[in-house]
């Protein structure tokens, strides 16, 4: 498996698997092209014989400057299960370390179970919110009417 960044044909690529890799969940409005063209230095693809089986994007903060933002991650579903997305987030790591930043911060939805244990595995603590759904805290509405979100962070040492 090769890692390197992404590029911005990348996009076209990416984008018409994101519903497919999410069992239908409509999901590719949230990864527009700009983030193919404009974080290229913090966002990855990962490669197997020349096809992508996982990606991460990523960006520094404009505003905390200690702090990276991970936007979207996905790894295919044939490769789900073989650490694809551990290695995504170990050399997104790396790389934000590099650029002095120590805080990563990234957010799912209460629905998605498996994003919630899988950052929780990875370290991340769950920032307490303004209310609990199946003992895991929620903050109401953080990205418009009724769209609840779990909120994460971690530190790097």
């Amino acid at each position: 498996m090769k890692i390197r960044s992404v590029e911005g044909a990348d996009y076209y690529v990416i984008s018409p698997l994101i519903n497919e890799w999410w069992n239908g969940r409509q999901m590719s409005d949230m990864l527009p092209k700009l983030f193919f063209d404009h974080f290229q230095n913090t966002s990855f693809i990962a490669e197997e014989k020349g096809e992508i089986i996982g990606f991460l994007i990523g960006f520094l903060s404009q505003s905390h400057m200690n702090e990276a933002y991970i936007h979207f991650v996905g790894v295919h579903p044939e490769y789900r299960g073989k650490k694809i997305g551990k290695q995504l987030y170990s050399h997104f790591f790396d790389v934000i370390k590099q650029k002095g930043r120590n805080t990563i911060r990234c957010v799912t939805s209460p629905v998605n179970k498996i994003s919630i244990a899988y950052h929780t595995k990875m370290g991340f603590k769950i920032e307490q919110g303004d209310k609990n759904l199946d003992n895991v805290s929620l903050h109401t509405n953080y990205d418009g009417v009724n769209q609840d979100r779990v909120l994460f962070v971690k530190h790097l040492v």
